[in-house]
Parts: structure tokens; sequence; C-alpha cells
């Protein structure tokens, strides 16, 4: 299937690792040009590397999301680069596992500047440049926990439901002008968020009292329909969809790619 994205101009945030670094890599598979936004310069120079093997173009751009200016420092970057940006995902992003009454004021703000503020500043930035054309993709990268709530994570589960509604208004404000705003709601994955040592899975095994990776691998995948947890790429190929010409007609959605975890059909 054509995707019609070889030669669009993308921007990549938390490209540097997981479901990022994946949605760059088949975006420049596809023929896009990408800019890769990560915080880490020795990771973001590998995963250039990477995607320029990949095909089309790829380009790196060492940024914290987070700073008050990095929408417009990553649209000027795409079209220094490129000469224009058409596709945005938001993607950067990070949890930890800990109990509602242990979560700080800073982590509560935290989670909000960087699952709100830093998508929202980034879109304020780059879709008004798309409308002008007539042309553009966003897609935020949320969360089930957006959908239903973990309170595991209670911080992020908050902060992603209301990235949510970011990525709806922004839908209904820009649709009819050609920029479709989507949101991915993935379930776990088997990225380094959850699989480095360390993280989610290391902090499920400890909590819940397992022996093994394997063994809390197997219980948190049974939990779900599917039966185990996705592959980074099952929610790349999603994402890059909905980057795509081929989603023509979708605005204002929540995709999504948790295997059936939250059972609703909205």
């Amino acid at each position: 299937m054509d995707l019609g994205l070889e030669g669009r101009p993308c921007v990549v945030s938390g490209a540097s690792r997981g479901i990022g670094l994946a949605v760059a890599e088949r975006l420049c598979g596809e023929g896009a040009r990408v800019v890769l936004v990560a915080r880490s310069s020795e990771a973001l120079d590998q995963a250039v590397s990477r995607c320029s093997s990949a095909g089309g173009e790829a380009e790196g751009l060492a940024l914290d999301v987070t700073e008050p200016d990095a929408g417009e420092r990553l649209v000027a970057a795409a079209s220094e680069r490129f000469g224009a940006l058409d596709v945005l995902v938001n993607n950067a992003g990070t949890s930890k596992r800990h109990a509602l009454e242990d979560v700080t004021d800073d982590e509560w703000n935290a989670a909000w500047e960087l699952n709100v503020m830093a998508p929202m500043r980034a879109m304020r930035a780059a879709i008004p440049g798309m409308a002008e054309r007539g042309w553009g993709r966003v897609v935020n990268v949320c969360s089930s926990a957006g959908k239903r709530p973990t309170v595991s994570t209670p911080e992020y589960s908050v902060a992603k439901a209301a990235e949510l509604s970011l990525s709806r208004v922004f839908a209904d404000v820009y649709a009819k002008r050609g920029v479709l705003v989507n949101a991915i709601c993935p379930g776990p994955a088997k990225s380094e968020l959850w699989m480095a040592p360390g993280g989610l899975l290391d902090q499920a095994m400890e909590s819940g009292g397992y022996e093994s990776r394997d063994e809390t691998l197997e219980a948190i995948g049974a939990g779900r329909p599917i039966g185990r947890l996705a592959e980074v790429a099952e929610i790349a190929d999603a994402i890059v969809f909905l980057c795509s010409d081929r989603a023509s007609y979708v605005a204002g959605s929540a995709w999504s790619v948790d295997g059936g975890s939250v059972p609703v059909i909205i």
C-alpha cells in the first residue's frame, strides 16, 4: 500500500528508542524526511544512523520538548532542513509505578508538562503552517491509561487523559483546513520503557511479588484478550498509517492499540 509519505517532512519526538524510533524508521522506509527529536545526543546519533539506512532522510535534533520554546525550535529545524513540516508525532514520554499517596507535586507537574504542555506547544507551533498549505497530520501517542486510569501510574494516567482531550480540541478546530489530529492509545509494549533494567516490567515484578521477569511478563500479557504485550512495531505501524494519505477521513480519534485491554468501544 502506498501511504503517500514519500518526501513528506516529519518530526518525531522521543525518537531515540522504543516506539518513537520505530515510527521514525518506518517513516524513512516510506521515503519521508524525518527530524528525530530526543534529549540524548549520543542515542540520537545512533537512531539517525539506523533510520538513514531505511531510506528517505533522517536528521537529529537534541532537544528537551518540555522547554517553553521547544515547539518553535522543532518546527524551525524541520523548515530549515526540509522546507516545511507536514507530519508531527508527539511521542516523548515516560512513566513509573508508585502509589497515589507517594506522588509529589513536582511529579504531578512534570507529568503535565511532558504529556500535555509539550505536545500542545508543538501543535501550536506546527499546525498553522500545515493549515496554510491545506495538509497535515498530527499523532499524539497517548496510552490506554488515558482511557482507563491505572492506579499504579496515577499522574501519568491523568496527564494522558488530558492529552486525549487536547488532541480532540485541536482536531475539531483544524480538520476542515486539512490538518488531521489523532491519538494512539497503546497498552504495555516491549519497548525500553518496559523491558530495560529497572523499567516498568521490573517495577511490576517487585510490586507484584513475582519471582522472575518471565513470570511477570506472562502475567501482564495474560491480562489482555490477545494474551501478550505488544511488539513495538505493532504500535508504530498504526501510528504511521495515521500519518499517511490513506488516513484521509480519520480525525479526532483515539485509536486503542492495546490488545483489547480497555473494555470500551469508543
